[in-house]
């Protein structure tokens, strides 16, 4: 057995992987080109076409934005846990979507460039099986939709009934936000090497990827103080997957995509989130021995 599928497998969950090295072009895949539901990694394709149309002067990204507390995404980070109306920049809005996932900031951004856009970018680079179709409030409604229940605060203990769970079209990939291990890879690669946009903005989206909070997932393979890890995170019943990129001190770069989908319902699944990190350490190793 492929032995990043023996990570996933002991921890009850079906991944997909690629992991690529940004300078050198070695790879590693596992069900590489498999479509898979994005959640929250859509936000990264969102960040680039933002400091694009900044680059063609098409918005300003210190530009002060409202966002009043009573018409927010839920998601229970950021804007969404606060409770009194705020005014923030762009690049802010941009700063909270990225380090805790902020759904209400994503929107706000979403809503400013445009899913068109977003998608004519992905289209530019080849990425023509990754797609942004909906915005965060439009995919948790259909959680609430699709589960049938009366309060909307009961959907995630809905989502722990596997009934349920079958039915939901926020986990099919052909419906919502989607993409591939290998085009996430491609996407990052091209942003660690200044293709993607100018050194500026891609220095910038860097520096947010690098700011992320959590460290449970793709980070908690490599704890090295010497080993930086940038990335991003995507969430939904079921699914646990991270997007991004390890720099070792040797100036190795490797891009890496994990998407799994856990057996479990259960909400907390620290199995499926450690075995992102582990599945990732391997496949980046099997990369490095051939340095």
């Amino acid at each position: 057995m492929n032995p990043v599928e023996r990570v996933f497998r002991s921890a009850g969950v079906t991944g997909w992987l690629h992991a690529v090295d940004i300078d050198g072009g070695r790879e590693v895949g596992l069900r590489a080109d498999e479509p898979v539901v994005l959640a929250s990694v859509f936000k990264v394709p969102l960040l680039l076409e933002l400091h694009r149309q900044a680059e063609r002067g098409l918005l300003d990204l210190t530009e002060r934005v409202g966002v009043p507390a009573a018409d927010r995404t839920g998601g229970g980070t950021g804007l969404a846990a606060m409770l009194d109306d705020a005014t923030l920049s762009l690049r802010d809005l941009a700063y909270l979507m990225m380090a805790v996932s902020d759904n209400t900031a994503a929107d706000v951004l979403l809503a400013r460039v445009g899913r068109e856009a977003v998608n004519t970018l992905l289209d530019g680079f080849g990425l023509t099986a990754t797609r942004v179709v909906q915005d965060c409030r439009e995919m948790l409604t259909s959680l609430w939709v699709d589960t049938g229940v009366a309060d909307q605060s009961d959907v995630t203990q809905a989502c722990t009934d596997p009934e349920v769970v079958a039915r939901l079209r926020a986990l099919d990939p052909a419906w919502g936000n989607r993409s591939t291990p290998r085009e996430m890879t491609r996407l990052l690669a091209v942003i660690w090497r200044d293709e993607a946009a100018g050194a500026a903005s891609c220095a910038a989206i860097r520096r947010l990827m690098a700011l992320q909070v959590w460290p449970h997932r793709l980070a908690s393979g490599f704890p090295f103080d010497d080993v930086a890890v940038s990335g991003k995170t995507g969430t939904l019943p079921t699914l646990r997957n991270e997007v991004g990129v390890v720099e070792y001190p040797d100036g190795g770069r490797y891009a890496v995509a994990v998407f799994t989908r856990s057996l479990s319902t259960a909400q907390n699944q620290p199995r499926a989130d450690a075995a992102i990190g582990a599945a990732a350490r391997m496949a980046i190793d099997q990369l490095r021995t051939h340095i």
